[in-house]
């Protein structure tokens, strides 16, 4: 197999030198050039294009985000954006990646040398990840020393696996969903076409601390449900969804007669914190029946397990399908495991979500009075 062709823009020395080391460490990488600013950048790009292109937001002559637009219109090509670990950088961040960037790597304001290196397995995932993108899916809105790749723990990391005597029955809806690259665009997709009556919602998308808070934000101005980055303690309530925040995992609880989220430090899980199998073990383990699982476009596995412990609880399972993914990679392994009851496209998954909802309302309105 070819090696994947990177270019790297962003205005610092210090960063395209770690960038370039911490990416040719991995042996399927190769970076053919490192530029200053776009325009360096497109120059270099005529006489070979890249596969993909890991970009800094804030240059001179020509900002990342005027660039990427540049390129959705003219040469679509998979973009990583190498964004700074900031309020303003998150928001920035967010316009890139409605703009067409499939996936975020944070670097903080000082220290981005270590922080780069210690990064490493993060970026080199990322990178890997934005090669496999289809990009006919990808809708425009607006020397140092190897690190071992650390082991890649179950969910049983964070929470326990739980017999199936412990799930309590209850009448409140939930709707579970997971995705990754690929995912912030699907993401609102879907949820900016639910109406204010829709289910509750829990989420999981694998994204940098500091993001998440920017993304529901953006979301919660778009949508007629509330979106908002989970707090612990969250109620779980229908019209509003809550998303994992990043560097933290989230589990559903029973509060009462009521749900809520806990939102805790823990190990990464599948390689990451939010974790998609962490939500889903607990879905499954305090709403069984009464949930729906979706998993969407991503790399890697992350989810498929647990939406398999979803669909043994007696949930209702989907999964976006390979046509309109970015990266079919979670949703192929979670058919593989048999995790998924069917497979949809992605504009079919607001109508998904609203039909369960619909249903289990008509189930409630034809239960016989002091049935059990």
């Amino acid at each position: 197999m070819s090696k994947i062709k990177v270019m790297l823009v962003d205005d610092s020395a210090v960063v395209r030198q770690v960038l370039q080391q911490v990416l040719e460490r991995d042996s399927d990488i190769q970076v053919i050039g490192a530029a200053a600013d776009p325009l360096f950048a497109l120059t270099r790009m005529q006489r070979e294009w890249p596969d993909v292109i890991v970009l800094d937001v804030e240059m001179p002559r020509m900002d990342g985000i005027t660039f990427l637009k540049k390129l959705m219109a003219e040469h679509p090509t998979p973009v990583v954006m190498c964004s700074s670990l900031t309020v303003k950088g998150a928001q920035t961040t967010l316009h890139a990646m409605a703009a067409g960037a499939v996936a975020i790597v944070a670097k903080p304001a000082v220290g981005v040398k270590e922080y780069l290196a210690d990064a490493s397995n993060d970026l080199v995932r990322e990178v890997k990840a934005a090669a496999q993108a289809n990009m006919r899916n990808v809708r425009v809105r607006s020397p140092m020393p190897q690190q071992p790749v650390a082991a890649k723990l179950s969910a049983d990391a964070v929470l326990a696996a739980a017999p199936q005597a412990t799930r309590h029955k209850t009448t409140e809806q939930i709707v579970a969903m997971g995705t990754s690259t690929g995912g912030t665009q699907a993401l609102e997709e879907v949820l900016t076409r639910l109406p204010r009556t829709s289910p509750a919602i829990v989420i999981v998308q694998h994204m940098p601390e500091k993001f998440t808070a920017a993304f529901a934000q953006r979301l919660d101005g778009l949508c007629q449900i509330e979106v908002k980055e989970a707090a612990d303690g969250d109620l779980v309530l229908p019209g509003r969804a809550l998303i994992a925040p990043g560097g933290r995992h989230m589990v559903l609880k029973r509060s009462g007669f009521r749900y809520q989220v806990s939102v805790m430090k823990g190990p990464p899980v599948n390689r990451h914190c939010p974790s998609v199998d962490v939500l889903f073990r607990s879905v499954a383990q305090v709403a069984g029946r009464n949930a729906l699982g979706i998993i969407m476009t991503g790399m890697g596995d992350d989810g498929a397990r647990g939406l398999k412990e979803m669909r043994v609880a007696g949930s209702a399972t989907l999964g976006q399908d390979e046509a309109t993914c970015v990266v079919y990679g979670m949703p192929k392994e979670a058919m593989k495991m048999g995790s998924v009851e069917r497979e949809l496209a992605l504009d079919a998954i607001p109508g998904a979500i609203q039909e369960f909802g619909l249903a289990r309302d008509e189930a409630l309105r034809r239960k016989p009075q002091g049935g059990g």
